[in-house]
């Protein structure tokens, strides 16, 4: 297996990848006029014969699969949830991979991010070609040893330009009866957000790709997808706020939420009220608030941000591997 280094240097990079983009595209419903049809595929060769779409009917056989690893399948997982195998809001289709026997041995997310399962070489190898075909592409993620098999894969029927970036997954389980949590002061404002808040929600929003991602103000370029998508996060009761005297002080969103884990992203807090506690306060009584319905809270940071590296670790979350995504620059590979 090539080692992490030598994966680097085997793709052609433009520019490193700096910050997190990986979890803002979960987050991203389609917007109008977005085509989220099936990916369009090249003809399967006859190795790969078994791989299937699945489909209205199989969702509890796809969630039964993915249950084995709850934290690294929690987006699959919350997505079929929410939306079923077949659905617009997924930005791609869901395929197994089946044994002999029949038995599912994979599952990946073909689309605009592009994820799967399996500890199997031989369907990692089955899926790499999968979604060399696939022209929808945006990204590719996961485990970095697994990305590392995967990439191996992929490029023996030839390498597009890429970027690649490199994240550490924090995770939070509930404590045991015997231990006991850091002292942290209540916040009483801390609640679900309500369509009153979506204005100052999206401004956090928007504010966050600009300043942290470098992504062009999403307000401005999609003036009627983006207030829409915000609105059915907050629909959905997964966006966390902290508002005094009108002004947005904390944020947490709920990506994906499943009885075994819950992913969260774009937290926010307000510059002005940053150092002063009320980032950690809020994120530790979340947590708390939580980890009574699932067992485990999981987030993504990307590797160069060691101040966030130390907030996670005093919030109670606890490195638990390493991933990589991949971002293709071109749609579709040739």
């Amino acid at each position: 297996m090539l080692p992490a280094t030598s994966i680097r240097l085997a793709i052609a990079v433009d520019r490193s990848v700096s910050n997190n983009r990986l979890t803002r595209l979960f987050s991203q419903n389609p917007s109008p006029g977005e085509s989220t049809a099936a990916p369009a595929l090249r003809s399967m060769t006859p190795k790969d014969c078994s791989i299937n779409l699945l489909t209205h009917g199989s969702e509890a056989e796809a969630l039964e699969f993915l249950s084995a690893h709850p934290i690294h399948s929690v987006v699959m997982s919350s997505f079929i949830r929410d939306n079923g195998l077949v659905s617009d809001l997924n930005r791609g289709r869901f395929y197994c991979y089946r044994n002999h026997s029949g038995y599912i041995e994979g599952v990946a997310l073909v689309g605009h991010a592009t994820l799967f399962e399996t500890n199997s070489d031989v369907v990692l190898a089955a899926f790499a070609r999968l979604v060399h075909r696939s022209d929808k592409v945006q990204l590719i993620m996961g485990e970095e040893a697994k990305i590392e098999r995967f990439w191996r894969h992929f490029t023996l029927n030839g390498s597009p330009q890429y970027e690649m970036g490199r994240e550490l997954l924090f995770e939070q389980r509930c404590t045991l009866p015997n231990q006991s949590r850091p002292a942290t002061r209540e916040i009483c404002g801390l609640r679900l957000a309500t369509f009153e808040d979506l204005s100052i929600v999206m401004t956090a929003h928007a504010r966050m790709a600009c300043e942290e991602l470098g992504f062009v103000n999403p307000i401005v370029a999609d003036p009627k997808g983006f207030p829409e998508r915000c609105a059915r996060r907050i629909q959905q009761r997964r966006v966390w706020v902290l508002i005094e005297n009108g002004s947005l002080v904390f944020k947490a969103d709920i990506v994906a939420d499943t009885p075994d884990a819950i992913y969260l992203e774009g937290i926010y807090v307000n510059p002005e009220k940053r150092g002063q506690g009320y980032g950690l306060s809020c994120l530790r009584q979340l947590s708390e608030s939580l980890l009574r319905r699932t067992r485990a809270i999981c987030l993504l940071v990307n590797e160069r941000n060691h101040k966030a590296h130390a907030f996670y670790h005093r919030a109670g979350f606890r490195l638990q591997c390493y991933y990589t995504t991949i971002f293709l620059q071109n749609s579709g590979t040739s």
